[in-house]
């Protein structure tokens, strides 16, 4: 399949409604300048081919992207006991909820709402040294150069993080939280602001098509078990309250950020990042969630 001509196409198409549609997050202050005239698209094969088109070099906070590495991070560490404080099931509230956390008893009902993904963190502050550093350094391994926290990102989420905070005194509250909250929180908002591309995130995730094991070797990242969990919960909790119309109209599992990336797996046949600033209603790329669809439909490439 020429998906170099696919990725082209797809980006042809799309370039004349950028800034035209959606909009990008502005809660957090660094991306409220961020240009939504942008928009870039990678892939890798399991056997290495890449594919670019558009603004794919153009590095970007990953945001909640980060989640899934975490999560990775925390099977490594943590195994089946991870599950004893996160659950498994969409949300179908709003990825910060404090409601659903209430009436749960402090236990996050996956890993990739806000907080879950702070529970997460909790767990990788218990067992690292340095919970944002890990997260760092094993996507800089997984894309095969180095890549870094974006410090004024950084800053800035800490400066609105207040709900973030909230969520995490709540679990502790409930005895859910081990670790001081603020190192926690810390943790969490460094993660996210790491900056890639979407090329590097298209490397990055390349393990998760490859039942686990490394993009550039055999080396095992996490078992092909882990891996097809992981799948699973992108496919089903992996773009905040749009999960299912992802599912419907795309069939991939998939993770975004509110800075407008999306990863999405092809099991056994490659990874995907596409990334558009500008977002939906959901808090999805608008464009990125199009072009992935368009993707799907013009290779048949799905889990279904």
């Amino acid at each position: 399949m020429d998906y170099q001509s696919i990725l082209d196409d797809i980006h042809d198409e799309l370039r004349p409604r950028l800034g035209a549609e959606g909009s990008v997050a502005s809660y957090i202050p660094a991306l409220a300048d961020v240009s939504p005239s942008q928009f870039g698209m990678a892939l890798r094969s399991c056997d290495g081919l890449e594919a670019s088109a558009g603004d794919a070099t153009t590095t970007f906070s990953i945001q909640s992207i980060s989640k899934v590495f975490a999560l990775t991070l925390g099977m490594r560490h943590v195994g089946e006991g991870l599950w004893e404080r996160i659950g498994r099931e969409p949300s179908g509230n709003p990825f910060n909820s404090l409601t659903q956390l209430e009436y749960e008893g402090g236990i996050p009902r996956n890993p990739f709402i806000n907080a879950g993904a702070i529970a997460v963190s909790d767990r990788l502050v218990s067992h690292c040294r340095d919970a944002a550093a890990e997260v760092e350094a094993l996507l800089s391994d997984l894309c095969g150069e180095a890549v870094s926290v974006d410090e004024e990102v950084a800053a800035s989420e800490a400066s609105t993080g207040s709900r973030n905070l909230a969520l995490a005194h709540f679990m502790r509250s409930f005895g859910k939280l081990d670790n001081d909250v603020y190192t926690v929180v810390d943790a969490y908002f460094r993660q996210c602001s790491i900056r890639m591309s979407a090329l590097q995130l298209a490397r990055a995730s390349n393990y998760l098509c490859r039942d686990g094991l490394h993009p550039f070797d055999d080396r095992e990242v996490i078992t092909e078990r882990q891996a097809r969990r992981i799948n699973a919960l992108m496919l089903t909790c992996g773009t905040y309250d749009a999960a299912g119309e992802f599912a419907f109209l795309i069939g991939l599992p998939c993770k975004s950020g509110v800075s407008g990336g999306i990863i999405a797996v092809v099991p056994d046949t490659l990874s995907l990042c596409v990334w558009s600033p500008a977002l939906d209603e959901t808090h999805n790329s608008l464009l990125g969630r199009k072009a992935l669809a368009m993707f799907a439909a013009r290779t048949d490439l799905s889990i279904f």
